[in-house]
């Protein structure tokens, strides 16, 4: 990206001169916002940061640790007891920044806490999706690991700026320079050093500010919480690494900044404040990260990261409106204004045991105030917002009015659902929504007793209403609810939950897995729904062609029909029992995937044809072409990476070959050996459980889904055989 192409960035240091943008009844200036998450593979460290940094901000008066469950963000009984996030939490705190152009000025941070296990990926999916920045966190011993990687994609798709924290760097096998080179080569990220530590593992003891040239240091003994880092000269050892890592730094952000690229290049010497604000437009531009080394455990660095967020991560005004469509389907700008007719989005719903059903809302543009009537354009309806709160976690502050670039929740609004948009009712806008996987593995799941069987249809309607990747349906041969999720411990959630928030005792059966069905050839398909019943009869006529589709793309129907041989008013009718009929597919019935379907032809009658005889037809025309068009069955492959002592690697490996994995390499990081292979995930029931068992407790692994592959000849009868007789459908 050139430097012309980098965005305009304004810094307001006066209340006075902020924008018109904001009303003066504002508390923070939108230039003074910043929205932002923190987001990384799980057991990174982002809990534990993210309590630092309420500490250091005042937000709270105590560290709270994970593995003692006093964490703020980690509220649930459920997440203190294992040690992990599973719901992202919303939180806000302010920061003086303690360096450049904003130094001294108060800023308000919104941060929301995400979950780091693959199982709980839709809470960082609606995340990102509304903040303006994040703050990706990395181990400094594991580097890049593959839910690093999901949450690098995820911050793509959404265009979110980000600055990484290289956390850990007090454990043994910690490495800052190769977590950086692992980011440059695994994200393929523009990524650079901000600050370079000074020491590693037991000896990490400061950081040298490579805008500023000077050096923290810090004191256990005499500051054992971190407060007041020793400010001072670059270590004379470090003097040659400095300049060598700050040239670099430059040499980076002139690509983004025409003052910088000038004075590079003269020679000239470049002010801190010129440099911080280089880094802003390259960081915002999204084209580059910069880098902070710290120790969020021993309190080292965490300051340093919240003057990052504050200089380099944008506001609210900083970032392109949000877009969105209007009744037409033209592209409409929420721009950010509090002074614009009210326009956001619904990013995630929550039940409350005191309040109810509580909407986590982002305001892009206008207020919102407590009374007020939103409008739904998904419902067409307008529903009353009865009252208004800013979370605090699992706490709550009343409040009357959020502003333009503001993260609350509304009480009152009861038909919403995670992706509308909630606006006023003379603003015609519907907002894009975040995009969700779709589950993985299923499981059935019954009532221990009668007076169960109501209390969890409501607990199921409240969890699958809040959670947009849990999946709820009645098998129609078994009568059995099965319940589909993103894998193993998220299906365990949620039954814990459903035994103690809603008091409901339930069996499960054994997880199903979620097959696919496709097809590897072109075929032509001709339905025909013809009754006649004495009076008025159906008629429907669709010919199809059938093709396969590119990997990732669903089920895509074009009306190719010309001359009038199918009306109009009878396409959609087709096009819909299309997509129904894809709903099952022929081999074992689960869902289709990856087609092309081409409406080509058809016929109809004047006086029997309707919407009903035209869906049938349509899918009737979809079943004859898929068993013509060699239909396979697909099964889910997940990417695996196991860490492991190299004592256990043999046996580990062979295990792997067994569940008939595929290695793709192996690389030595730490003293421990990193295995990466695709396994199925049928076989991996229990994985975690055996691998401990054959490495003595000492190996782990992350399991992140991957891709389809077609499942094997010698496994597709039982797959069928079994299907027919205890279906479980996603």
């Amino acid at each position: 990206m050139s430097a012309s192409a980098a965005p305009a960035i304004t810094v307001v240091t006066d209340k006075a001169k902020v924008s018109p943008v904001n009303s003066k009844n504002r508390p923070f200036p939108l230039e003074w916002t910043r929205n932002i998450g923190i987001a990384a593979h799980i057991d990174a460290g982002k809990t534990t940061t993210t309590e630092r940094i309420l500490f250091y901000s005042g937000a709270v008066h105590k560290m709270g640790e994970v593995h003692e469950g006093t964490t703020v963000t980690d509220w649930m009984e459920q997440e203190r007891e294992r040690g992990i996030t599973i719901t992202a939490a919303a939180i806000s705190c302010a920061w003086n920044a303690s360096c450049g152009p904003w130094k001294g000025i108060k800023q308000r941070i919104n941060i929301i806490d995400t979950p780091g296990h693959v199982d709980f990926t839709a809470e960082v999916e609606r995340s990102l999706r509304v903040l303006d920045g994040a703050v990706a966190v990395f181990c400094a011993v594991a580097g890049v690991q593959p839910q690093s990687e999901t949450v690098w994609r995820q911050a793509n798709k959404y265009r979110v700026p980000r600055i990484a924290f290289i956390n850990k760097m007090d454990r043994v096998g910690a490495d800052f320079f190769r977590a950086v080179g692992e980011m440059r080569d695994k994200l393929k990220a523009n990524a650079h050093p901000l600050f370079i530590p000074i020491g590693k593992e037991d000896q990490f003891r400061g950081v040298v500010d490579l805008v500023q040239q000077l050096a923290y240091i810090f004191d256990d003994t005499a500051d054992p919480l971190g407060i007041n880092p020793v400010t001072t000269a670059i270590p004379e050892e470090m003097a040659a690494q400095a300049k060598e890592y700050r040239d670099k730094l430059i040499e980076a952000v002139s690509d983004f900044d025409d003052v910088i690229a000038e004075k590079y290049l003269g020679g000239e010497e470049i002010s801190v404040n010129e440099l911080m604000l280089g880094i802003r437009k390259a960081t915002i531009s999204l084209q580059f990260t910069g880098v902070v080394p710290g120790s969020a455990f021993k309190k080292k660095g965490v300051q340093r990261l919240l003057d990052c967020v504050v200089n380099y991560l944008p506001s609210p005004v900083d970032v392109p409106p949000m877009k969105g469509q209007d009744s037409d389907g033209k592209e409409v700008e929420a721009v950010v204004t509090d002074s614009g007719k009210l326009a956001g989005l619904a990013f995630k719903l929550w039940t409350d045991p005191f309040v109810g059903k509580l909407v986590f809302y982002r305001v892009y543009t206008g207020t919102v105030t407590k009374g007020m009537s939103l409008y739904n354009p998904r419902t067409r309806r307008s529903e009353r917002v009865s009252r208004l709160v800013l979370m605090r976690a699992i706490d709550r502050e009343e409040i009357d009015i959020a502003y333009a670039g503001d993260i609350c929740a509304l009480v009152g609004v009861k038909e919403v659902i995670t992706g509308d948009t909630l606006s006023h009712e003379d603003l015609d806008i519907r907002l894009e929504p975040p995009s969700f996987p779709e589950p993985v593995i299923s499981m059935s799941i019954e009532p221990n007793s009668k007076g169960d069987q109501e209390k969890m249809s409501t607990a199921l309607q409240r969890l699958v209403a809040e959670d947009p990747t849990l999946r709820v349906k009645t098998d129609p041969d078994t009568g059995q609810t099965i319940l589909a999720g993103m894998g193993e411990l998220h299906l365990d959630i949620i039954r814990d939950r459903m035994k103690r928030e809603f008091k409901v005792e339930a069996t499960a059966g054994k997880p199903q897995i979620a097959y696919r069905e496709t097809v590897t050839r072109a075929a032509d398909g001709e339905g025909k729904f013809i009754r006649q019943s004495g009076g008025k009869g159906q008629y429907g006529h669709v010919i199809v062609k059938l093709e396969p589709n590119q990997k990732g793309k669903g089920v895509e129907v074009v009306n190719e029909v010309v001359g009038g041989a199918i009306p109009k008013e009878f396409i959609k009718p087709a096009t819909d029992g299309i997509l129904e009929g894809a709903n099952n597919g022929v081999i074992a019935g689960y869902p289709v995937v990856d087609v092309i379907v081409r409406i080509v032809d058809g016929t109809f009658h004047e006086v029997d044809s309707s919407e009903l005889a035209f869906k049938m037809a349509g899918i009737f025309a979809l079943k004859e072409a898929m068993k013509k068009a060699n239909p396979i069955l697909l099964e889910p492959i997940m990417h695996v990476e196991v860490t492991t002592p190299e004592e256990y690697q043999g046996d580990l490996m062979g295990d792997i070959n067994r569940r008939r994995g595929q290695i793709q390499g192996m690389e030595n990081k730490a003293g421990a050996c990193i295995i990466n292979s695709y396994i199925p995930l049928e076989t991996l029931f229990g994985y975690v459980t055996d691998i401990r068992s054959l490495s003595k407790g000492r190996a782990s692994a992350s399991i992140t889904p991957s891709h389809f592959e077609q499942v094997p000849n010698s496994l597709l009868t039982k797959i069928v055989e079994t299907s027919s007789k205890a279906p479980a459908r996603t």
